[in-house]
């Protein structure tokens, strides 16, 4: 950070992201103020808008890992939780792994934030079968088994593609998808049920 202004901002390191109220209790201005210096600063690049008051430094943002990105994803859409691809890739699932993109389940409508090349898609799910996650990390993120299901729902509506050779279903266990798969209406049932073989 440059500036006077800019310096007085360092405590925002310590922080995965912040907001206007964060930059003006630690410069000591108004809110209008503070939202000024955010709209300068990402004007300079220094800091990275993720969406309406939610901000990250552009000097962290190059360091983060997968985890800070799972917890960016959280904030992002709230509720959401980390699923489908993502989440299969995370538990060594699938090998399909998709570069720069995280997706997850939410109950609002299904959207997509890009930024610096990397991909937040959230894809909305029925109120019923939002359940499933757990906080592993710091991070909301649905179970393996879940997380198939997840890609099996909107597979079955044709709103999502998968490579099926890519998945190793032997690492889910059967009685819990059998389990969960009631609450997903039959089309999803069926597909599910003949890639698991149950």
């Amino acid at each position: 950070m440059l500036s006077n202004t800019y310096r007085k901002l360092a405590p925002l390191r310590d922080k995965l992201f912040f907001s206007v109220e964060d930059v003006s209790l630690l410069l000591g201005v108004k809110q209008a103020s503070g939202r000024m210096v955010c709209f300068r600063a990402v004007g300079e690049g220094l800091f990275i808008r993720l969406k309406n008051d939610m901000y990250v430094l552009e000097e962290k943002w190059r360091y983060l890992e997968r985890r800070d990105f799972f917890i960016l994803a959280n904030y992002l859409q709230v509720p959401s939780y980390v699923s489908f691809l993502t989440a299969l890739s995370f538990y060594g699932i699938t090998t399909q792994v998709p570069q720069s993109m995280f997706e997850s389940a939410c109950l609002k409508r299904t959207r997509s934030f890009e930024q610096k090349g990397t991909v937040f898609n959230f894809y909305k799910l029925k109120k019923q079968v939002y359940t499933g996650f757990v906080r592993n990390n710091g991070a909301f993120i649905a179970t393996p088994e879940k997380a198939f299901l997840d890609a099996m729902y909107l597979y079955s509506f044709g709103k999502y593609k998968i490579d099926f050779s890519a998945l190793d279903v032997s690492k889910l266990d059967r009685r819990l998808i059998k389990q969960l798969l009631k609450a997903f209406p039959l089309k999803t049932r069926k597909i599910a049920g003949r890639i698991c073989k149950i």
